[in-house]
């Protein structure tokens, strides 16, 4: 079946749907998303989204915070665009009908987390994201130029040689027609033409085996970009969430937000002993990538699997209201928050690299935009600083917004693309052999592709991945594709470049460490 649109979407979360409801007075929108809307990592977004709202906060010490917490690789322009624009865009999601906290005289009820130097993270509760997510899904689905396809698959992306003048510099000479897409409910794959596309496929979590992302965060956008020579940049920087619920039966795992060490939370040796002093002035609100390398280093030297994150000093009505979900969930498992410390380990959570994009939000292949997770901004550098990616997803998707509607006039539907051609390949496919890979892909990662790196770990994963890309590239060429074999071959694709540019970076920088390089070279 082929299907065409003025306007692609790969991706339901914020960024895409955002953008999916600036577009949509300019032309038809096609929404991808491979399981329902609400299935995102915006929706696992817990704690909160950051503005400049009040005085004594100003967009300098935004500014300022983000580019400490980058460590020397931000593109200022970049953190200036989304600082400024914050407050504009905040004001668009609440006339989208989303709702934030406030005090009893009604004004914002702001939280502070690590690395911010003013309270500055607008927030719902304790599920920020999820709120976000609800009011963008019934806006959505009441947009009568918006159709949404749940349920559906993007393989790869439809690219062709441009032959043409290449806009910008650091641009390909190739050009976008829009996406091959597997329907989930009958196997077959569509052709959706599109004259512009925007991916949106959110994050590479499950590319690890302890996540909080949800299972279907296997960065499919950025295999796909790559796949198509796109430019890829800045994958070595890797965030892991200090805080995941320790629980080995499950899978995501459950974040436990940094707001509450924002609310002063104290983590602490199993013996009850404090150490963040030892690695940081600021202690528990250190930045992620060295709260996260400190805990790891306690848990390795003490033989320990967990440390606890300590809230029963605080009032507990005053932190049943505040973090209600985290609350029920660990009273789930027997741990009453507000008498019991709660058991925490280190998990992936977050990509700071991914498809290079300018300001525009444009890639680096003509009519393809990116925004969200899987796009490389400049903003966040080699270290995120908290909650800055649900901004950022708004004002890069707006970016993109702008300058889609406006090269749309000039774009004519490409009708020469060829359908799926799968001629050749058989149905049943080895699932014994993509379910093992998929394990071994996690493990090669956790192992050797982690929080801490080496050369000899770095070349070993290299080494491992190698014959698991063979292998699954040959599966994948005789086989019928199926989602299970794509998620495969796009977790290798995102892991090789991990590897490939952790390899190549000769210092320790941001979340980004080698013990071969320990030091950071100077800028």
């Amino acid at each position: 079946m082929r299907r065409q649109f003025d306007f692609l979407v790969i991706g339901s979360g914020i960024a895409g749907l955002s953008y999916a409801l600036k577009v949509a007075k300019h032309g038809s929108v096609a929404v991808i998303s491979k399981t329902e809307l609400k299935e995102t990592n915006t929706a696992y977004a817990q704690g909160g989204i950051s503005s400049v709202t009040y005085a004594p906060d100003s967009f300098e010490k935004h500014i300022e915070d983000t580019l400490i917490a980058g460590d020397g690789v931000c593109d200022f322009e970049a953190v200036k665009k989304v600082v400024e624009e914050a407050p504009e865009q905040i004001h668009q999601l609440l006339s989208w009908g989303t709702n934030f906290d406030k005090d009893e005289e009604g004004r914002f009820d702001l939280h502070r987390e690590g690395g911010h130097s003013e309270f500055r993270i607008l927030h719902h509760k304790d599920n920020t994201g999820a709120e976000i997510q609800r009011a963008l899904i019934n806006e959505v689905k009441n947009h009568p130029s918006i159709a949404v396809f749940e349920n559906h698959f993007a393989v790869d992306v439809i690219t062709q040689h441009h032959l043409g003048k290449v806009t910008e510099p650091w641009m390909r000479d190739i050009e976008c027609y829009g996406a091959y897409v597997l329907n989930k409910n009958n196997g077959s794959i569509e052709t959706f033409l599109a004259k512009t596309t925007m991916m949106a496929t959110g994050g590479i979590g499950s590319v690890y085996q302890t996540t909080t992302n949800p299972l279907i965060a296997t960065g499919d956008g950025i295999a796909m970009v790559f796949r198509a020579k796109g430019i890829i940049e800045n994958m070595e920087f890797v965030q892991f969430h200090p805080t995941a619920l320790y629980n080995l039966s499950e899978r995501p795992s459950f974040l436990i937000t940094e707001a509450m060490r924002g609310y002063g939370g104290i983590l602490r040796r199993q013996n009850g002993d404090e150490f963040m002093q030892n690695y940081d002035e600021r202690g528990c609100l250190a930045p992620r990538d060295i709260v996260a390398r400190a805990i790891d280093n306690e848990l390795k030297n003490r033989g320990e699997e967990f440390v606890y994150l300590d809230v029963t000093h605080k009032p507990a009505e005053e932190t049943r209201e505040h973090f209600p979900n985290i609350y029920q969930k660990c009273l789930s498992q027997g741990i009453d928050i507000t008498k019991d410390m709660i058991p925490v380990v280190p998990a992936a959570h977050y990509l700071c690299g991914g498809i290079k994009v300018d300001l525009k939000g444009r890639s680096s292949i003509n009519n393809l935009y990116a925004a969200g997770e899987c796009s490389s901004t400049g903003l966040h550098g080699a270290n995120r600083l908290a909650s800055n990616s649900l901004i950022e997803a708004l004002v890069f998707s707006n970016a993109a917004a702008l300058d889609a509607a406006e090269n749309i006039k000039h774009i004519e539907f490409n009708q020469r693309i060829p359908d799926w051609n799968d001629e050749g390949t058989s149905h049943p496919e080895e699932m014994i052999l993509i379910t093992q890979s998929n394990k071994e892909v996690q493990q090669i990662m956790s192992k050797y592709v982690g929080i801490v790196r080496s050369k000899i770990r770095l070349n070993r994963a290299y080494d491992r991945l190698e014959v698991l890309y063979r292998e699954t590239e040959a599966l994948y060429q005789s086989s019928k594709v199926s989602e299970k074999i794509c998620h495969l071959r796009n977790k290798i694709n995102v892991g090789y470049l991990i590897i490939k540019m952790a390899r190549k970076r000769k210092e320790s920088r941001g979340l980004h460490y080698n013990i071969d390089f320990p030091d950071k070279l100077e800028d």
